[in-house]
């Protein structure tokens, strides 16, 4: 079943989300060379729980921590660890949620270490791009696939591929509601977009091969070809007036200005 959300509830998922996306930002300013990523899963409890929420990760489905770090080759769900220390040139993507007022909000982000090599800021900024290509088609009277379809081309005309296994999701109260929503497909086709749906859209992009391996952590998702990936996602609510969305990356962007500047 679809809920839809009243224009009230939306508001609540802002604030959610809003916290997720200044979790960023606070994470932003540790992420260097040297930094484990454990260390960052304890910056965003601490900040999340400074604020009034619950880590939306931590225990989910046996989730053992509060964000999710997938370094290089990983392409989600990795497990923050005090052995996974960052090294200039790497890229991580972390994938944060909170529970605010009873509503879930969701957002990742791939950073760079320090200098990265060209094929990798590239595969960065067409992933980027994807995300926002599929916001532009989430338009009430449209359907999933138009905002699956705008992803897989824009990644697949640009040489790289998009994860089949994982997906976009609905949200609200609960973190995974229906629809899910591919990061492939094809115009015209799945789920009506309507007025009150809470969506989270988020490409999954390799540079190589779109084919994966799930660890025996039963977790950590990584590219097959060990090639890296690259994993954004906002949190968006369909409405009359066009896509609104509930998280943003402008903090992170600030924080990241400050702390290269």
């Amino acid at each position: 079943m679809i809920y839809l959300k009243t224009d009230e509830e939306i508001e609540l998922m802002r604030f959610a989300n809003i916290l997720v996306s200044k979790t960023h930002a606070e994470l932003a300013k540790h992420i260097k060379p040297g930094v484990s990523t454990l260390q960052l899963d304890k910056i965003a409890e601490e900040f999340i729980r400074d604020h009034g929420a619950v880590p939306a990760f931590l225990g989910y489905n046996g989730f053992p921590n509060s964000i999710c770090t997938s370094v290089n080759d990983q392409v989600v769900h990795g497990i923050p660890s005090s052995k996974a220390v960052l090294k200039e040139g790497d890229i991580v993507s972390i994938d944060c949620g909170t529970v605010l007022n009873g509503f879930v909000g969701d957002s990742a982000y791939t950073y760079s270490i320090g200098d990265i090599p060209t094929e990798i800021k590239q595969l960065l900024k067409i992933a980027k791009e994807a995300l926002y290509m599929g916001i532009l088609q989430s338009v009430e009277g449209k359907r999933v696939g138009d905002i699956s379809n705008a992803i897989q081309t824009h990644c697949e005309l640009n040489g790289y591929s998009v994860v089949r296994e994982l997906v976009g999701h609905g949200i609200g109260r609960k973190m995974h509601e229906y629809p899910e929503v591919p990061n492939y497909g094809k115009q015209g086709q799945g789920a009506l977009l309507r007025n009150g749906m809470c969506l989270c859209i988020e490409p999954m992009v390799n540079l190589g091969s779109k084919r994966v391996i799930f660890e025996k952590d039963g977790w950590t998702v990584r590219t097959k070809d060990g090639k890296c990936s690259a994993h954004f996602e906002h949190c968006i609510a369909i409405h009359s007036l066009g896509p609104q969305i509930l998280s943003s990356f402008d903090f992170l962007d600030e924080a990241l200005t400050n702390t290269n500047s």
